[in-house]
């Protein structure tokens, strides 16, 4: 995937997790869209290490696994920021 796929991969994905899990995030849509991109990355990493595919493009699995990635991400962010 290109460049603009992953930045809307992202953006999708970022929506889906904060929709998923709502709450008060500082970073707005900026941080959003990261979070969304690295959940891609960590979930198709995690899903190719337990042998479940990658990420390959839009299709219902690696959108899963990208929402599952970036909840992760998600919640060790604010974990972290409420720790500061």
């Amino acid at each position: 995937m290109g460049i603009l796929s992953w930045i809307f991969l992202g953006l999708v994905v970022g929506a889906l997790a904060k929709w998923i899990m709502p709450g008060d995030d500082p970073g707005g849509i900026f941080v959003t869209i990261l979070i969304g991109i690295a959940g891609a990355f960590v979930g198709g990493f995690i899903g190719s290490f337990l042998g479940m595919g990658t990420v390959t493009g839009f299709n219902l699995g690696s959108l899963a696994m990208a929402i599952g990635g970036a909840l992760l991400l998600l919640f060790g962010y604010r974990k972290f920021k409420s720790r500061a």
